[in-house]
């Protein structure tokens, strides 16, 4: 189903069922649908591959998917519209709808009261807490595990009592967010976030199969999202959490198509909550923030997009609209394919947009290696670009899962990823991320050889440590120059995790598969001699941390 692009010379207009029957090869995998809109409509939609392979049932465009944490502007929609229209039982208190909330918050997180958090530090990912899916690790959870609202989440909350940032400072992408803010919408109005949903948006939108679907374990039938990819093969992915509010909502293409148009006509009323929604934020120094009411502004085809992905094992997602080209795309998809480059590809077909030639110098060897930043205790690991992309790029692994950001080549110090700045001077790396509104300043970490790797004393780090605060014990064993990791907490005895050496005391404990998806990928592990950072003594603690979740110190338990 097509239409030509209005407003174009019908010579230049692109062929979008071309565009559309391109995607299956852009990224393979097991199924997807796609659509592209204008104006609010249809300009073209498509199905492809199977929605269950086992049992051969094709996809389609009314086929539900699990849209994981597209659903969190979704939830914004219904915060913002309960703001402005709060419900009988909230009128009914006295009170303002941001008094009850900002209550509300206090007592959902208690051990965070009176320290500046505020809900819209919630909605723009400013809060400063650490995502609790990363958190599961420390935790004990296995992969596969369960994981439930009723008996876990809570539990989840009540160990939350310190931020990785001040609230409003910065930029990390934290599930608990989400979380906690559903539990306000309907803690405060009285009603179930099912209900709110479809009061608030999925009936406005005309979104008439779309639902609050919290199990993952009984997901949306008949899609199976699947692992793997043609060299391995593909295998049904195994999901057992709860979520509702960070994700939850089931849709279809046909949903997301109406909901694209109910926002494209809401774009059009500064006064909806739409546009309120949309519009750009800032942090508290008043620096533009890249991410407001789930949704991230980015740069794509080279024009600004709005929007947002969305990932579950076995699952990803993309929908991107360009506001001033009133142009939307939604790509949904049930395997580990990226959807952002499917999104991406369909709209630099949609817009006619060419790549610019460039020729960036190749990056000196002096890049190569690992850094630590001392204020995040995170590693950075910088390594030669992909082979599928162009010369002159580079690798730097920092963020959650277990791809890298690349980088291009400027000059032979400087390097960019999109509005990311990497500079090298001397064994400072220096990586200015104004999307976060943090600047790295990590050193070099001296490389360990074969032997240095061999002779390292393992005894030294061998043992339990334990986090007060998280209710978490951190064992390591092994010799050598050889480590292993695990955790228990609350959710159980995790399992082993190699460990690598990196130099000094540092360690990167590898966790490619979480409870979600995207996983923590490598965990930065510095461990803590007395005498501080020169110090040659005894092992005394460890600080454990990723992107998602910084800083979690633990002492080591005395024998």
């Amino acid at each position: 189903m097509t239409t030509e692009l209005p407003h174009r010379p019908k010579d230049s207009s692109p062929n979008i069922e071309a565009i559309l029957s391109s995607l299956p090869h852009v990224r393979r995998g097991t199924g997807g649908c796609a659509a592209v809109l204008q104006n609010g409509k249809r300009l073209g939609s498509r199905a492809w591959g199977y929605a269950n392979l086992e049992r051969r049932i094709p996809m389609t465009t009314t086929t539900q998917f699990p849209i994981c944490s597209i659903s969190k502007q979704m939830v914004c929609l219904a915060y913002v519209s309960l703001l402005r229209e709060p419900t009988e039982s909230m009128k009914a208190t006295g009170k303002g709808a941001e008094e009850l909330m900002e209550a509300e918050l206090a007592k959902l997180v208690p051990g965070l009261e009176g320290k500046g958090l505020k809900v819209r530090h919630l909605c723009h990912m400013q809060s400063g807490i650490r995502d609790y899916w990363a958190m599961t690790t420390l935790w004990g959870s296995h992969p596969d595990g369960p994981f439930s609202l009723l008996h876990d989440a809570p539990k989840a909350l009540q160990r939350i009592k310190s931020f990785h940032f001040e609230p409003g400072t910065e930029y990390s992408y934290s599930n608990v967010n989400f979380h906690v803010l559903g539990r306000i919408l309907e803690e405060t109005s009285g009603m179930s976030l099912s209900q709110i949903l479809a009061e608030r948006v999925f009936v406005p939108a005309k979104m008439s199969s779309a639902s609050l679907n919290p199990n993952t374990v009984g997901l949306p039938l008949p899609i199976v999202g699947y692992e793997g990819n043609e060299k391995t093969g593909y295998f049904a992915a195994t999901n057992r959490i709860e979520w509702a509010g960070d994700a939850g909502i089931a849709a279809s293409l046909e949903d997301m198509i109406a909901y694209e148009a109910y926002l494209d006509a809401s774009l059009q009323d500064p006064k909806s909550v739409y546009a309120h929604n949309s519009a750009p934020q800032t942090y508290h120094d008043g620096t533009p923030a890249s991410y407001g009411y789930g949704l991230a502004r980015m740069e794509v085809a080279g024009v600004e997009g709005v929007g947002h992905g969305g990932a579950l094992r076995g699952f990803r997602h993309a929908r991107v609209n360009i506001p001033e080209e009133r142009i939307s795309v939604v790509v949904l998809l049930n395997s580990e394919v990226a959807p952002g480059a499917v999104a991406e590809h369909l709209l630099k077909g949609v817009l006619s947009f060419n790549e610019p030639e460039s020729s960036p110098p190749a990056a000196g060897p002096e890049w190569k290696g690992d850094y630590l930043d001392p204020d995040t205790q995170l590693v950075v690991s910088v390594s030669e670009g992909p082979e599928v992309t162009k010369p002159g790029t580079l690798s730097v692994r920092y963020g959650p899962g277990t791809s890298a950001e690349v980088y291009i080549m400027k000059d032979a110090h400087t390097a960019t990823e999109e509005k990311s700045i990497l500079t090298l001077e001397g064994d400072t790396l220096h990586n200015s991320r104004p999307e976060e509104n943090r600047t790295l300043h990590a050193k070099r970490l001296p490389k360990p050889s074969d032997e240095d790797i061999a002779s390292v004393p393992s005894a030294d780090y061998a043992g339990s440590y334990y986090c007060a605060e998280s209710d978490s014990t951190f064992i390591v064993t092994g010799e050598k120059g050889t480590l292993y990791g695990s955790f228990t907490g609350y959710l159980g005895e995790g399992p082993i995790w190699l460990m690598k050496y990196v130099g000094g005391d540092v360690w990167l404990l590898g966790n490619p598969r979480g409870l979600d998806s995207t996983p923590p990928g490598d965990w930065s592990v510095v461990f803590k001699r007395k005498g501080g950072e020169s110090g040659k003594g005894d092992v005394e603690g460890v600080t454990v941390g990723c992107w998602l979740a910084r800083r979690v110190e633990y002492e080591r338990v005395k024998s």
